[in-house]
């Protein structure tokens, strides 16, 4: 039998990049998805792609920075299935501007409300469903929460606070059955960067850097269905996260030249008239 059979799976985000191809990747192995958004659209035709792969669905329109929102996303989810198995807190912006660059500090709280608190709401209000299923919180975050990044400040920061957030809980939760998984990706192809914030706080529209040469999506996705079935407690991606990590416990100072010319590098250079 396989792993997700019959499982509820709640995941937030779930209209593009990680959210979305999970959801398409698990879809076919007869599970109860719960796809969650703010764009209504293109959560209808996420879903129905879903179905036609197997899966029994329901969309909920859910901005997550939003408690109310992610309330009823949790209602609704135990109203339409009966329980809930594993919850992905995949939603969440980015940004790509350096701090000083910034025309108000509203995008840093924008930046928080979402990837931080919206994990935060939602696991809380799944999480007494979780204890009865003895489940699993995926916590999709990335390696700029591991280590400061440039031009990805307030990103950095929420992405930290979800480590730190997700690893006291864990320890709370020893011994009631629930485990928590926490995903640290480096770049991977998505859109995400297209809507990444810009000093004046918008999306910028189209991505800054290089595409070429990052992670598939697939490759992610499925990295992290592996991580599901063994329950891990953290997935680091890429060697050269790994790497840095260690790095960064004796030459911290390097770790930063580093991340800057990384940045530098992958940046798209300007096309001369």
């Amino acid at each position: 039998m396989d792993y997700f059979k019959d499982k509820v799976i709640i995941i937030t985000g779930a209209t593009a990049g990680i959210g979305k191809q999970l959801a398409l990747m698990t879809a076919a192995k007869d599970v109860k998805l719960v796809l969650a958004a703010r764009n209504s659209e293109r959560l209808l035709e996420v879903e129905n792609e879903c179905r036609k792969k197997g899966a029994q669905t329901l969309s909920f329109p859910t901005d997550v920075s939003s408690e109310e929102d992610c309330r009823s996303l949790v209602e609704k989810s135990v109203e339409k299935f009966g329980a809930i198995d594993i919850l992905v807190n995949n939603a969440g912006i980015t940004m790509w501007a350096r701090f000083d660059e910034l025309k108000s500090p509203a995008p840093a709280q924008e930046i928080m409300q979402t990837n931080y608190m919206g994990s935060v709401y939602c696991t809380f209000y799944a999480l007494p469903r979780l204890k009865k299923s003895r489940g699993q919180i995926i916590a999709i975050s990335s390696l700029t929460g591991k280590t400061g990044v440039p031009t990805r400040t307030a990103y950095s920061a929420s992405k930290h606070a979800m480590a730190g957030f997700f690893d006291s809980l864990r320890i709370e939760l020893a011994g009631s059955g629930v485990d928590i998984t926490t995903i640290y990706p480096g770049f991977v192809a998505t859109e995400v960067r297209e809507r990444a914030l810009g000093p004046d706080g918008k999306p910028l529209g189209e991505s800054p850097m290089n595409e070429s040469g990052i992670m598939p999506v697939e490759e992610c996705a499925a990295i992290i269905i592996n991580a599901i079935k063994k329950r891990k407690r953290e997935v680091v991606m890429t060697l050269k996260g790994k790497a840095g990590l260690w790095l960064k416990l004796i030459a911290p100072g390097l770790v930063d030249k580093i991340a800057l010319k990384s940045i530098m590098k992958d940046k798209k250079q300007p096309v001369e008239s």
